[in-house]
């Protein structure tokens, strides 16, 4: 038996009602900016509990021009996460800013009770990163936030309908970014992202910034970007959208069955199942003794596990100006040498979820 990671051939093979309106949507030549876009952003705000949402090129964008919104610059401290994709990392750079790690605990999230200590009159934004799906504290990620004033960025790009004591990703920061990229829970056709905010003020310098700073065609009130997602993945993101609570609950009742499966394994540890978050399992991932061995042997056979990351950010070469050394996050490092990320997606079958589970034990049992 084979068990894929990527369920897009999928999710996708057979969907005549969105073939149907991509043929009707290329009649309007309404391809930027237009009418389903702005029905998009207005849906994925009501499906995440803001007032706004601007949909923009990717979640990097999302992220990035958050941060261009509260006037992040050259000079400036943004703390984030040890442990992330490089998109984070990567937008806080763009705009000139410094990332100031903070180590993880075993929920893969930002330990908030090393975030005060990180704080010094450069710092302007603190940015959680929601890892697979998951959220860090954020009530008292929110408490140091009032205490220094300092707005938070929630990167959520991995947690669309994840939320932490019942209030959802994407409700808790002045901004949330979210990430609509093919792999992401809710997704589109290319790469795409959306920010959602309740502030007015940001909401509509965040429109100027995706959009080249136009009032109009003829009037630049910003320097902005060319950051707009393309209408035509709005209509893919209509077509999904009312799919999302559905994708999240098929994928919590998968993760929960390969819990109950990995908990008689004596090689798997799972992580702390926290009542307070509810994670929606972008990615699922377990520590693993001999993770190496086992990472090959489901290979073999045909059970295309991964690893999210091999190598922390922190020590790729791109960030060797911050002069860190393997040891300064420790708990990041333990991590890297243990995680194993099984498929867990919303369609895969109970016999793949079983021969997942069987397998791991066969190696288990050698």
């Amino acid at each position: 038996m084979k068990v894929r990671y990527s369920y897009l051939k999928q999710q996708f093979s057979n969907c005549p009602e969105l073939w149907s309106r991509l043929k009707k949507f290329v009649l309007t030549s309404d391809f930027t900016l237009g009418t389903e876009l702005t029905i998009f952003e207005r849906r994925f705000a009501k499906l995440i509990g803001t007032k706004f949402a601007v949909g923009v090129n990717s979640g990097t964008d999302a992220l990035k021009l958050s941060l261009k919104a509260i006037n992040i610059k050259s000079g400036d401290e943004v703390i984030t996460a040890a442990n992330t994709f490089v998109a984070t990392v990567g937008a806080i750079v763009e705009v000139g800013a410094k990332p100031v790690f903070v180590d993880c605990d075993d929920t893969f999230c930002m330990d908030h009770n090393l975030v005060e200590k990180k704080i010094i009159k450069k710092t302007k934004a603190i940015m959680p990163v929601h890892f697979t799906g998951y959220m860090p504290n954020m009530i008292e990620i929110q408490k140091i936030s009032n205490k220094y004033n300092i707005p938070i960025i929630e990167d959520a790009c991995q947690s669309i309908l994840g939320s932490y004591n019942k209030k959802k990703a994407g409700t808790w920061g002045i901004t949330g970014a979210f990430s609509l990229h093919p792999l992401k829970n809710i997704n589109v056709w290319s790469d795409g992202g959306i920010i959602t905010t309740n502030n007015k003020i940001i909401y509509e310098k965040l429109k100027l910034l995706r959009n080249h700073g136009l009032v109009d065609r003829d009037t630049v009130k910003i320097n902005g970007y060319n950051s707009r997602l393309d209408t035509i993945q709005a209509v893919v993101g209509n077509w999904i959208l009312p799919k999302a609570k559905n994708i999240a609950k098929k994928r919590i009742e998968n993760a929960k069955y390969l819990d109950k499966g990995f908990s008689k394994i004596d090689g798997i540890k799972i992580p702390p199942r926290i009542k307070k978050i509810r994670s929606v399992f972008h990615l699922y991932i377990v520590f693993a003794h001999q993770r190496d061995s086992l990472l090959k042997y489901c290979h073999r056979k045909g059970i295309e596990a991964k690893v999210h990351y091999p190598k922390p950010m922190y020590l790729q070469e791109s960030l060797k100006f911050l002069k860190h050394k393997k040891g300064d996050f420790p708990v990041t490092d333990s991590h890297v040498k243990k995680i194993i990320t099984f498929p867990c997606d919303q369609h895969l079958e109970k016999k793949q979820l079983d021969y997942i589970i069987k397998t791991v034990k066969k190696f288990y049992s050698k």
